[in-house]
């Protein structure tokens, strides 16, 4: 994507939801094969988010960030651009639209400590929803800044909408200041097994027996 994609575009390039979260694990067991230390990661999947849901996140240091929460009432998801127009953090408030049409099952993430500041409520510049039985994904009715990606949304998912590797590697080439084994990072997106092997062409420090807890957290099969 490039240029003014916002939200509601977003919104219809988002595959189903069991393929979106199998996507965002296999970009969490990427970042964790190349990122040992957690807080230097930048995609990660938590299983154990807490009961009956799991939430895939994206944090890039700089105070830009996203957290899809799956569960069995659907998926929710957040993305926050603190220097967009939109940010909550300018104006103290969401921007109009933004939460109005979040459905009750939801009501939670909307609400979620985790994603909020202190006394402000949810950080966020994106919202987007879809319950279990829906058959597309859903946004506020927002009239948007003139202006180009006003939300943050089509930098903050442009590697998660990616069917391919190429965005994730061009990512983590630039983001790691290293040279990565192409063929394993199209390997992994493909689901193939993990092994030794697999490990050690994208991190020759590693082996497959030390991601065990990372991977269990991940939920990687």
């Amino acid at each position: 994507m490039d240029g003014r994609v916002p939200a509601h575009e977003v919104a219809l390039a988002l595959p189903e939801i069991a393929v979106l979260a199998t996507r965002s694990r296999i970009l969490a067991v990427l970042d964790a094969i190349l990122s040992p230390d957690w807080e230097f990661r930048y995609f990660s999947f938590d299983s154990r988010w807490a009961p009956g849901e799991e939430m895939a996140s994206m944090r890039n240091g700089s105070g830009d960030l996203y957290s899809i929460v799956f569960s069995a009432a659907g998926a929710f998801i957040r993305g926050f651009a603190h220097e967009s127009t939109m940010s909550p953090v300018r104006g103290g408030e969401w921007w109009p639209g933004l939460v109005d049409r979040v459905p009750e099952v939801f009501a939670s993430c909307v609400a979620e400590a985790a994603f909020s500041r202190p006394g402000a409520g949810l950080e966020a510049t994106v919202c987007i929803w879809r319950q279990a039985g829906d058959d597309r994904w859903h946004t506020g009715d927002i009239v948007l800044p003139d202006e180009d990606d006003p939300d943050g949304a089509d930098w903050l998912f442009e590697t998660l909408l990616d069917r391919t590797c190429a965005s994730y590697l061009a990512f983590a080439e630039d983001y790691y200041e290293t040279e990565i084994d192409k063929d394993a990072v199209a390997e992994i997106f493909d689901q193939s097994p993990l092994t030794d092997e697999l490990v050690r062409r994208l991190n020759p420090d590693l082996r497959l027996a030390d991601l065990a807890s990372d991977l269990a957290e991940i939920g990687h099969a």
